[in-house]
């Protein structure tokens, strides 16, 4: 029996009412309808499957790609009180198995999941066990081979759909084109289509282009113009220290954020930033997904972005909260380019893509077979230099290799610690009565930490050497301690960038990769880069509606405050304040001469309208020169 979705979004978000199209989607899911939902960045879709899940007994399955996204939503759901667990990569086999099992008898209400994990027999042989009430395609347009991020394992979703019989699927995408909103449909196996689709115009959104040959003097120009919480996109990590360091100088308050920074300091930036302690983080595209700061004011790329999908969901972190806000991208004389060039003249072919497979296999010392589901930490520097392999070729690559379903490249993500009490009360009291020095360490583990003997928890080191007055480093030690002695499972903090081999490792003879698949992602990435020249080219068709076109909302609408119909609307306005001029001058004209200062004290435009209509009337014939004076063509007695 399903509750009331108003009593549980009060109940557990605190909200009085739903955004647009919210409740349609969450009734949709309720009453068993297949529906795929398209909700613009910042439209609260994670509600739209969280609220369904919570009114009806059961689980939620919830498939997404990204590692940092599962985490995020785990953790803001544990704040509330809701059980919820994510099996990712930096999972061990004890935790996903207990994690799984806690799912079967009800302990979770949200069970995460790469679609890799889906697939694992584990996965599958407890799926078969647990009271699914919906399964959830997150990030939904990954299933398309039209997608501009498309993932294979997201292919095998289906299979799991035959398992979980009569459990309906909500897919849920902020960018889809027309051809990707079909295909998503398909591959799902909907039992028929249901679309339910937000305008993606969003009109308080003010889409602004600017070409320019000195972008930080006018990034400062623009920040001293637009007060308030800004996001600077450049996609080269060394930029955003120098771009950072220069606006400080500068006046402005900024910090840096990219995926070769250690966890805790990524961690430290962004909650400064989201606390609004620093205005200006200057970050790579490594930042943002699953950030859910409201008050952005602005999000400037200094830097092109590599898609019309990407840009679309970057520039749409600004202004959440419904007030104004502008999305700016600089345009540098090269930068179209470059942009070509580092998107298609760095395309692999097949013996690079074979050869860097290779590579990874020497780097992470693997034999064929048996490496399936394997993690490891990636140093992508250190690899490159290793094998002296180019930089842009090789990460190119290595996204090629992640969508035809070998690897999973997680960038920039972390895991933190986490414990488990393996005895039960009785046994662990034992244990402390036999070992009174570790008496005191436990209790502060469980005072501090509840629950550690139902489910893995989460932990920090240096809070608890704080409460005891112990080095970090002896807490680490004493962990490791009691986890040999088989009191407690404790699994350190794991942070930073991993490869993760989705297939066994197999030999370069094997290794299937198309060279039609290969032409048609380069094919691809033509077209998308295409798109995003003619964006930043036009000058004539409102950026709204530029982008509704491209997402296949067709629209006559100009928005009114983007760059282009600014300038449309100054053409305009100059346009009727000419005319009013031209009606002024033929009115005041006669067949006596006049000078032009005489005409300015009559007609109370500026000078150099009043100069343009004297001279479209002297281009007409309608009035003539004599001397420096003006009068009415054939006026002379």
């Amino acid at each position: 029996m399903s509750e009331d979705i108003h009593k549980v979004l009060k109940q557990h978000w605190g909200f009085d009412k739903f955004r647009p199209l919210q409740e349609d989607i969450i009734n949709s899911a309720i009453k068993g309808n297949d529906t795929l939902a398209l909700l613009p960045t910042g439209g609260g879709k994670s509600l739209c499957f969280q609220v369904p899940i919570m009114a009806q007994e059961g689980i939620g399955i919830v498939i997404s790609p990204l590692i940092a996204l599962m985490l995020d939503q785990v953790q803001t759901l544990k704040k509330i009180g809701i059980p919820a667990i994510a099996l990712t990569s930096t999972l061990s086999f004890r935790e996903i198995d207990t994690g799984l099992e806690n799912c079967v008898y009800g302990k979770y209400k949200f069970l995460y999941m790469s679609p890799e994990r889906l697939m694992t027999d584990i996965v599958q042989e407890r799926l078969k066990r647990m009271k699914v009430s919906l399964l959830v395609v997150d990030e939904a347009h990954c299933i398309s081979q039209w997608g501009y991020d498309f993932r294979p394992p997201y292919l095998k979703i289906l299979e799991t759909r035959d398992l979980l019989k009569g459990i309906p699927v909500l897919a849920l995408t902020a960018t889809a084109t027309p051809k990707v909103v079909i295909d998503i449909q398909e591959k799902l196996g909907f039992h028929a289509p249901h679309v339910i689709q937000q305008s993606f115009y969003r009109s308080n959104l003010f889409y602004n282009v600017n070409h320019t040959e000195k972008k930080w003097s006018k990034t400062l120009e623009i920040l001293h113009k637009i007060a308030g919480s800004a996001i600077l996109y450049l996609r080269n990590r060394k930029q955003t220290v120098q771009v950072a360091n220069w606006l400080q100088q500068s006046g402005v308050s900024a910090t840096y954020y990219h995926a070769g920074l250690k966890a805790e300091e990524r961690d430290n930036r962004q909650e400064k930033w989201v606390k609004n302690q620093i205005r200006v983080i200057v970050c790579t595209n490594a930042f943002g997904m699953g950030i859910d700061k409201p008050d952005v004011k602005l999000v400037l790329h200094l830097d092109l972005p590599e898609s019309l999908e990407a840009y679309f969901q970057e520039a749409g972190r600004a202004g959440r909260n419904g007030n104004t806000a502008y999305s700016v991208v600089l345009v540098g004389p090269s930068d179209i380019a470059e942009l070509k060039r580092k998107n298609l003249d760095t395309f692999p072919d097949i013996g690079f893509v074979k050869r860097v497979y290779q590579c990874l296999a020497n780097f992470f010392q693997l034999a064929s077979g048996g490496s399936q589901g394997q993690s490891f930490a990636f140093d992508f520097g250190a690899f490159i230099k290793q094998y002296d392999l180019q930089a842009l070729k090789t990460y190119a690559t290595l996204k090629i290799l992640e969508k035809e379903g070998f690897i999973l490249l997680n960038e920039g993500f972390k895991y933190p610690s986490r414990v488990f009490i393996k005895l039960d009360r009785t046994s662990l009291y034992d244990y402390q009565l036999r070992n009174p020095k570790l008496d005191g360490f436990i209790k502060t583990l469980i005072r501090s930490y509840g629950g550690l003997d139902i489910e893995y928890g989460i932990i920090n080191e240096s809070v608890l050497a704080q409460r005891l007055n112990q080095p970090e480093a002896l807490i680490r030690k004493t962990l490791n301690h009691l986890t040999k002695q088989g009191i407690i499972d404790y699994v350190p903090s794991k942070g930073d960038s991993e490869i993760v081999f989705t297939q066994d490792r197999i030999s370069i003879n094997n290794l299937r990769i198309s060279d039609a698949n290969l032409k048609e992602r380069y094919a691809d990435r033509v077209r998308r880069i295409k798109a995003v020249e003619d964006y930043l080219v036009e000058d004539k068709l409102c950026r709204s509606r530029k982008l509704l076109d491209y997402f296949g909302e067709k629209s006559e609408l100009q928005c009114g405050h983007c760059d282009v119909c600014r300038a449309a609307s100054r053409v305009k306005s100059h346009d009727q304040d000419l005319e009013n001029v031209i009606a002024l001058l033929r009115q005041t004209m006669s067949a006596e001469s006049t000078t032009l200062e005489n005409l300015k004290n009559q007609i109370k435009y500026r000078e150099s309208l009043l100069t343009e209509g004297l001279r479209w009337l002297l281009d007409a014939g309608e009035i003539e020169l004599e001397g420096l004076n003006f009068r009415k063509t054939n006026s002379k007695s």
